[in-house]
């Protein structure tokens, strides 16, 4: 399966009278635009919506095929017509989600300056930004990885690993250039990714900090906990 399986249309019938989904303004969107692809049809951006709902309200085990197609407005045998079963749905919304974050993150990296304070900071800022519109996402990317199957986990992996490499490459670009003064540059990374993910559990829309504020403020933590200049 490859990283969108199972999301094309199928061609099959469908039961006279059925139809085939509600309208995209009919089902809650996604936290964003960002699991959406060019070839996407109608009914696979309401699927993955609706899935993204459900499982973040039930948990993937309790989540079952009609609740997702009941969301969606569709019967569960139209829903076959996208996705070959509830994992492929599942797989698809995480491996879109985190190659949404390495899109983001490589964008940043490349307009970043060569200093490794303030290529760090602005890192640190895309992760928590993505991290904040894709809430739901994320933690269904975190929550639910034990109920992927073994190869699919093992993709999501290597993408996981991928997207950790860029944040190791700088902290050990500033910890070998005397910018960074952490003796402990891996544990650095570990700390900064765990704070940083987890800004998809708590953070909220209405809360007293926007995103911009929380993206700014780990920044600043990141850099400290990398022992960089604090006038960085």
């Amino acid at each position: 399966m490859d990283d969108d399986a199972g999301a094309g249309p199928r061609r099959a019938s469908r039961g006279r009278g059925t139809p085939a989904h509600r309208t995209t303004a009919d089902v809650t969107p996604t936290s964003s635009d960002a699991l959406s692809r060019p070839t996407d049809t109608p009914g696979t951006r309401i699927l993955i919506s609706a899935a993204v709902e459900t499982m973040s309200e039930k948990g993937y085990n309790g989540t079952s095929v009609r609740d997702i197609a009941d969301r969606a407005g569709m019967s569960p045998a139209v829903l076959y017509h996208y996705f070959g079963s509830k994992h492929d749905l599942l797989v698809a919304i995480m491996h879109r989600t985190i190659d949404h974050l390495i899109e983001r993150c490589e964008a940043v990296l490349a307009g970043a300056p060569p200093d490794p304070a303030r290529r760090l900071r602005r890192l640190v800022r895309e992760h928590v930004l993505v991290h904040t519109e894709l809430r739901r996402e994320a933690v269904l990317g975190v929550g639910e990885m034990h109920s992927i199957e073994q190869r699919e986990r093992a993709l999501l992996i290597a993408k996981r690993d991928k997207h950790e490499r860029m944040f190791h490459r700088v902290v050990n670009d500033g910890a070998a250039s005397g910018a960074f003064g952490t003796p402990y540059p891996s544990e650095a990374v570990r700390g900064i990714l765990t704070m940083a993910t987890g800004v998809s559990v708590w953070f909220r829309e209405d809360g007293p900090l926007t995103a911009a504020e929380v993206a700014d403020r780990f920044g600043h933590l990141a850099l400290a906990l990398v022992e960089a200049d604090p006038g960085a």
